[in-house]
């Protein structure tokens, strides 16, 4: 056994703290999700997160540093190229992205993509923009079901995501629809993370619900990660929320869906009450789907002070052989223009209840310091091509 049992790795989705060096390049210039959130509301309330240091690290407006935090703390720069979830996520465990996946944010599919999909699937094509799951339900889809005509959209991820209604469109073809918008996506020009089949019954406006027959088609890894690594030592991998999704499944041996971040924290607080030896990473999509791109500050600060609630709960749970890492995957600063992710560094924090030092770590150039650490503390290797290296022996 390694040093830690259990790591229990949490990525509050979209959480920056702080522009990048080449933020302007992204028009993401000085862009602070965390700092703006803080400096944009009346009250704040997150001490289970002060207690691990987050004010030491970025200063809050209402949040105190506070003298002896409970564990280490440094931002972490981006290596890859690009500011989506996949990106992030696979950069944490080991891959250097430097081709971006493409989003259509602004724009909409290109009109060649559109074309080619409409041929190739026999359907008129409606809606090619980016909304919310819900609110294009209501625009297009009773029109969707008296004509046949199919809804795709995108979000500010990478992602192409096509509406089917169950009974009128058939979830059958839905799936025969996305697997060609699949095929055409792999294209470097189209390449999105993710085509999503996104089911849904109902037969008029303001009763549209999406069912859970969800499909998505997701990239696979470009390489080996540390979920890899862990998963073929006969190490527990358990992923809570969109993790799955982001790998494709690969490298894990469990995995949990999430109806919403507090549930996520809740199947993470149920799984530190098992016995198991590995790795449980998390997702928590919220902050960034709901709040984020939504422009929405007081949301995306009840929502930290939620999660803040749960992270208590799950402290009283670590044993003394435990590590807790949270971080995330990039910025989404509700106070910044339009509706993308924004490119900025990162926090780390690190808790175990063995751990006699605290303070801050030196900054580190990339994610993947995450994996590379995981994967080194049950005494194995990253797979070759990997970048990262591992700050375990830093933390005291």
């Amino acid at each position: 056994m390694g040093k830690y049992k259990r790591i229990f790795t949490i990525v509050v989705d979209s959480l920056g703290t702080g522009a990048l060096p080449d933020a302007a390049a992204y028009g993401d210039a000085g862009t602070d999700t965390l700092g703006h959130i803080s400096q944009s509301v009346d009250s704040f309330h997150i001490p289970n997160l002060q207690s691990l240091g987050i004010a030491n690290l970025h200063p809050l407006k209402q949040v105190s540093a506070t003298e002896k935090p409970l564990g280490y703390y440094a931002y972490l720069n981006e290596a890859s190229t690009g500011k989506d979830t996949m990106t992030g996520h696979w950069e944490m465990m080991g891959l250097h992205i430097t081709k971006p996946f493409q989003t259509f944010t602004e724009t909409g599919f290109p009109h060649e993509l559109i074309e080619e999909l409409s041929r190739r699937t026999g359907r008129i094509i409606i809606g090619n923009k980016s909304a919310s799951g819900t609110e294009i339900l209501d625009e297009l889809a009773e029109e969707e079901i008296a004509t046949g005509h199919m809804i795709v959209y995108t979000s500010a991820d990478s992602v192409l995501q096509i509406c089917g209604n169950e009974e009128t469109f058939g979830l059958d073809e839905l799936y025969r629809c996305c697997e060609i918008a699949r095929e055409i996506t792999m294209k470097d020009e189209w390449k999105v993370g993710r085509v999503i089949a996104r089911p849904y019954i109902g037969t008029k406006k303001g009763e549209f619900k999406r069912t859970s027959n969800r499909h998505d088609y997701a990239l696979k890894p470009y390489g080996r990660t540390a979920l890899n690594v862990l998963k073929d030592a006969g190490l527990n991998v358990i992923s809570v929320g969109k993790i799955f999704d982001i790998f494709d499944g690969e490298g894990l041996t469990e995995s949990n869906k999430s109806k919403s971040s507090v549930h996520g924290m809740e199947q993470t607080i149920e799984i530190a009450k098992r016995d198991f030896e590995g790795l449980c990473f998390v997702n928590l999509v919220d902050f960034d789907a709901l709040w984020g791109h939504r422009r929405n500050v007081i949301g995306y600060a009840q929502e930290l002070e939620k999660f803040d609630i749960k992270l208590g709960s799950l402290l009283e749970l670590l044993k003394k052989n435990d590590l807790l890492i949270i971080t995330a995957d990039h910025g989404n600063d509700p106070t910044h223009t339009g509706t993308d992710h924004t490119r900025e560094c990162v926090p780390f924090l690190a808790y175990s209840p063995s751990m006699t030092g605290f303070g801050k770590l030196e900054d580190a150039p990339t994610f993947a310091v995450i994996g590379a650490t995981i994967v080194d503390n049950f005494g194995l290797r990253m797979p070759e091509g990997t970048i990262g290296n591992s700050i375990l022996g830093k933390l005291k």
